[in-house]
């Protein structure tokens, strides 16, 4: 795979999994998603930036290559990347992750 090809992969990682986790959308459809996720126990995964760039990226990943031995490299790899372009763009990292609120 060219460097090419990997930065463009890590980029729509990104992309992607910013529109997921992060974005309304139109009609507020990936809102009502990640609404819908909560209701099923799903909502750091559908919420959590670090959680749902794992699983984007392994949809990638799939996509570059089959093989098990660069899946293992390729699927950390575009998540990290994809991690470290939303820590440099974003203004309050302490939004990309929800946290459980104590109950005392």
């Amino acid at each position: 795979m060219s460097a090419l090809l990997f930065i463009a992969a890590t980029l729509a990682v990104w992309r992607v999994t910013h529109l997921l986790a992060v974005e309304d959308g139109p009609w507020d459809v990936f809102a009502r998603l990640r609404r819908a996720a909560a209701a099923m126990k799903l909502e750091r995964l559908a919420a959590c930036f670090y959680c749902a760039s794992v699983w984007i990226a392994v949809a990638f990943a799939l996509f570059l290559t089959r093989d098990w031995r660069a899946l293992v490299i390729f699927v950390p790899a575009l998540s990290g990347g994809a991690i470290v372009i939303e820590r440099a763009s974003s203004r309050d990292s302490s939004t990309m992750w929800i946290e459980e609120k104590e109950t005392q």
